[in-house]
């Protein structure tokens, strides 16, 4: 990996203009990949979801374009395994709210370490706590979009190492996602279960891999309302960096790493590693 690890708009820039719209009101999307051997992993699921997620937003993304210029970030910069950020705001222009006059988006790619934890995911389990903070019913439910603020403030909930992730829930009271993954729960049945993101959440690419991984396999999976209370014979987190990381406690209960659990954490790390 080079020194210099931050690419705006197709070159070695590390400024935006202060008119841009990412910065002003979030009006972007992001996309976090986990890069192995310099390659992109699970990159048909996250390419899918930002054209798609940029399509609902309205912002003109030239994919083919985009993807060109990530393979030549990666490649100067001699990624080998890594994570790889791509941001894309919807540019500078516009009066107030209104998006008019945005005439180009802006394309941001960052380069950073793989967390320590990503290294061999899953080994020792997750300690996870339930967060405070409620999300509300949002009319971008689904998309990975640039304001977090709901996450920022459910990690300031826990310092140091006593809890490794926080759950979110709704104003129902049904389990959502943590702050930085989805949730997956094995019944006792041996059925596969995960929250229903219709109206708040980010549906990650690792969450889709899995949910398709299962269905293929005959696993029955299905996307309903989840209790906060856990009645439950498995419990296991995922994203894109990290793969599937099993629950080991949860307010104060804990579990042992289920064989489907492991299952799926053997074949996730092994798409994460192709």
């Amino acid at each position: 990996m080079s020194d210099f690890s931050v690419w705006v708009n197709g070159g070695p820039e590390g400024f935006l203009p202060v008119s841009d719209r990412g910065l002003a009101y979030g009006d972007g999307l992001f996309e976090t990949v986990r890069v192995s051997v310099g390659k992109p992993t699970l990159a048909d699921y996250h390419w899918r979801r930002l054209q798609r997620s940029c399509e609902q937003l309205g912002i003109a993304l030239d994919i083919e374009h985009l993807l060109e210029e990530v393979d030549a970030f990666l490649l100067d910069n001699q990624a080998g395994d890594a994570v790889l950020k791509v941001m894309i705001t919807r540019g500078s222009g516009g009066r107030g709210y209104n998006p008019e006059g945005c005439l180009s988006p802006c394309r941001i790619f960052s380069l950073h370490p793989l967390p320590s934890r990503s290294r061999d995911p899953g080994l020792h389990g997750a300690r996870v706590k339930r967060c405070q903070l409620r999300l509300g019913r949002s009319a971008l439910a689904g998309l990975k979009h640039l304001n977090r603020l709901e996450q920022v403030l459910a990690r300031r909930e826990w310092q140091g190492d006593a809890y490794d992730e926080g759950l979110l829930c709704d104003f129902d009271d049904n389990l959502i996602e943590g702050t930085m993954s989805n949730l997956f729960v094995v019944t006792h049945e041996g059925s596969l279960v995960t929250p229903d993101l219709s109206f708040n959440g980010v549906s990650g690419v690792c969450r889709d891999f899995i949910i398709e991984f299962a269905r293929h396999r005959g696993i029955s999976v299905q996307e309903q309302s989840v209790s906060p209370d856990l009645d439950v014979a498995e419990i296991f987190l995922c994203n894109s960096v990290n793969g599937v990381w099993p629950v080991i406690e949860y307010e104060g209960r804990e579990w042992g790493i289920g064989s489907l659990t492991a299952q799926i954490r053997d074949c996730v790390l092994e798409e994460l590693n192709a």
